[in-house]
């Protein structure tokens, strides 16, 4: 798919070049093929001149849906350019689940726009979820429900399913009078029992209500360990305040996949492929100087062999291979413990076996690789020395850097602090500094 949207940016910008080129029917037709997601994809990948001239093209009636999958600094480029009465008419199509996903970086006057066209109950569906934070599953519960009383009977169910059923809906649930969740049946029941059986005997005792304060990441873990495609919502007071899917799942792993992958490289998931040159410059200048700081760090390490390196130039060029080969080995550990932790897997009960486990895999490797890795610098330069050194710097580097692989991310865990986004920079500073001190170390003792 992502061919496909770049064959049509092409061809979008190709017409827009050539003012004698009318956009063509394949074109248009392509384009009303696309989908709210595929067509957010695209206007991303346009530029502001460019996109402005799509967005008018949709029809009115899909904006809203297009607006809701558009990155936050792509979305906000459109609507700094629409009318007043533009944005109220686009804003009034939103529901209260819409918005809140909206909201988490849209600015308040847009979202005052939006209030304004909402009636009352919508307005309560926003504010209540509104006082969950973004990481409770509470702020997202989607309020598309089947429900009905304690004391309902099966043919209460079957009148309420006649009507339109909520998109990824397999079950229905039960409230008593003042609206505290009682109870989950599943849909296929109805149908098989008679219409006098209450529905309070067709329960799931199973099913167990999402808390609206749990976090988006346990929620996903829950509902993927249930036999249904969606669990009630409920609060501290065990109010029923919505459900959630797995079709919401889904989406929150691909987002928090997506946030995780820009973060390593210091963007947020928002960014903008034409946001403007200062914003794009100031959020990237951050993780510059992060880098910049720790290539300083080894730099200086490198400079304390001055001499020798102007002595043995045969150091300057084995060094990077000492750095390249810590920083592989840490990095194969380091994504096997993120990935631990993330699971829950390590504790204090397994972390010392592991560790003993990891330093046994980075002994066998750093002896295999520094034998072979010294064996042809010995022969390169014709100084078995030389290879001596190299050999014994990589194997300690190489146990070095399954040390840093383990605890680094454990203990980026303990200080709240992702370890998936900031533990390689970490690790990188750690194994470049070890390995050249180690191998410039060696190299001022054994061969000046």
């Amino acid at each position: 798919m992502s061919e496909e949207i770049g064959v049509l940016v092409e061809q979008i910008l190709k017409v827009d070049k050539d003012e004698n080129t009318a956009p063509s029917e394949a074109l248009a037709e392509q384009l009303e093929h696309l989908d709210a997601e595929q067509l957010a994809l695209l206007l991303g990948a346009l530029p502001l001149d460019e996109r402005l001239e799509q967005w008018e093209r949709i029809p009115a009636d899909e904006q809203s849906a297009i607006l809701v999958e558009l990155g936050g600094d792509t979305r906000l480029s459109i609507l700094r350019t629409l009318s007043f009465a533009a944005l109220e008419s686009l804003f009034a199509k939103l529901t209260p689940e819409e918005l809140i996903e909206l909201s988490d970086d849209l600015p308040d006057e847009f979202i005052d726009i939006a209030l304004r066209q909402m009636d009352q109950k919508q307005r309560q569906h926003f504010e209540h979820s509104n006082q969950f934070n973004e990481d409770q599953i509470g702020r997202y519960a989607d309020h598309s429900l089947l429900v009905l009383p304690q004391n309902a009977k099966v043919y209460d169910a079957l009148r309420l399913m006649r009507r339109d059923i909520p998109e990824c809906t397999d079950a229905l649930f039960l409230t008593d009078r003042a609206g505290r969740y009682t109870g989950t049946v599943s849909l296929h029941k109805p149908l098989s029992s008679p219409g006098h059986i209450p529905l309070a005997e067709l329960m799931d005792e199973q099913v167990k209500p999402l808390a609206a304060e749990v976090s988006l990441e346990d929620s996903v873990d829950i509902i993927e360990k249930s036999d249904y495609v969606l669990l009630p919502i409920v609060d501290q007071k065990g109010m029923l305040i919505g459900r959630m899917t797995l079709k919401d799942g889904l989406q929150i792993l691909r987002e928090s996949h997506d946030a995780e992958m820009m973060a390593q490289a210091g963007l947020s998931e928002d960014e903008d492929l034409f946001s403007p040159v200062l914003r794009s410059s100031m959020r990237r200048a951050t993780w510059l100087g992060i880098n910049l700081l720790t290539a300083f760090l080894a730099s200086w390490a490198i400079g304390l062999f001055e001499a020798t390196l102007q002595q043995v130039v045969a150091l300057a060029v084995l060094m990077p291979i000492v750095a390249s080969m810590g920083g592989i080995a840490g990095s194969q550990t380091l994504t096997l413990i993120i990935r631990g932790i993330a699971l829950g897997q390590i504790s204090k009960g397994n972390l010392w076996p592991l560790l003993r486990k990891e330093l046994s895999v980075g002994g066998f490797n750093g002896v295999l690789w520094a034998g072979a890795i010294g064996a042809i610098a010995a022969w390169w330069f014709s100084d078995p020395m030389i290879g001596v050194v190299i050999g014994s710097a990589i194997a300690i580097n190489i146990l070095a850097a399954a040390i840093a692989g383990v605890f680094v991310p454990l203990i980026l865990d303990k200080m709240k602090i992702d370890p998936a986004l900031s533990g390689s920079v970490i690790l990188t500073t750690v194994t470049d500094v070890v390995g050249f001190v180690t191998f410039l170390g060696l190299g001022t003792l054994l061969l000046i």
